[in-house]
């Protein structure tokens, strides 16, 4: 009986190490990052060795899968383009602290009355989260890991560094990474040039970039355009947003 208590406190000595430790390096990671751009993340080095498989995706490359990925600070891309990401993807952005009651609650809504279309109620720093620190799928332990992350950078991060983060790392087309690269393939020019309309675009086209084109848009990424514009007229003049939109 001694030798089994020995051991189950040696254990549980250990498991509290490993945790300390795991805690400690998450945290240093997060701060990492509020200063420094990641080289790649998870998802990046998946597209450079799979092609991604889907019904209905554009643009997949069968060879020379080179990732594109340039990050730039918020003050390098137009401001028109936060306030597009805004609109599309969370309004409430500057008013939560990382998670959306009320976007959680009609998604749920929605998604029980047996709507067609899934309706997510993610906000822009869990995915942020998804996208920086953890890998692809859907089970309880990523979930539970994004909701962990998603503290952590809203405790350690201001919402100017979530946003540069968000338009950098996010999809937006097979090996198109961030506003700049995607500025630049769909486009020819620079993420500081954008205009509302294409800002808009990209916007639009983000909950799934394998199969809304950016490049030449269908019906239905013109009208997720046509909605993202409306949005951010009604948006352009609220405080919160313009607060976001500063140029240091």
């Amino acid at each position: 009986m001694r030798d089994f208590k020995q051991i189950a406190r040696r254990t549980g000595r250990i498991a509290l190490q490993v945790l300390a430790v795991a805690f400690l390096t998450s945290v240093a990671w997060v701060l990492l990052y509020r200063w420094v751009s990641p080289p790649a993340t998870w998802l990046m080095l998946d597209r450079r060795a799979h092609a991604p498989v889907g019904k209905g995706y554009h643009g997949i490359r069968e060879d020379n899968r080179r990732i594109q990925y340039s990050f730039k600070s918020l003050a390098e891309v137009s401001p028109q383009l936060p306030l597009a990401l805004v609109a599309a993807e969370d309004q409430r952005f500057l008013l939560h602290h990382g998670f959306d009651g009320d976007a959680l609650l009609k998604a749920a809504k929605s998604n029980l009355s047996g709507s067609k279309q899934l309706r997510g109620g993610s906000t822009i720093t869990q995915q942020v989260a998804k996208n920086v620190f953890l890998w692809q799928g859907r089970s309880y332990v990523r979930k539970a890991a994004e909701a962990y992350f998603t503290l952590l950078i809203e405790l350690l991060w201001d919402k100017r560094r979530i946003m540069e983060m968000y338009l950098n790392v996010a999809e937006m087309g097979d090996c198109i990474f961030g506003a700049e690269a995607a500025s630049q393939a769909y486009f020819g020019k620079a993420a500081a040039r954008l205009n509302p309309a294409e800002a808009a675009l990209l916007a639009g086209v983000l909950p799934n970039p394998l199969r809304f084109r950016a490049s030449n848009p269908g019906p239905v990424a013109r009208a997720k355009q046509r909605r993202v514009l409306r949005r951010m007229r009604a948006l352009r003049g609220t405080d919160y947003v313009r607060e976001l939109m500063e140029q240091e």
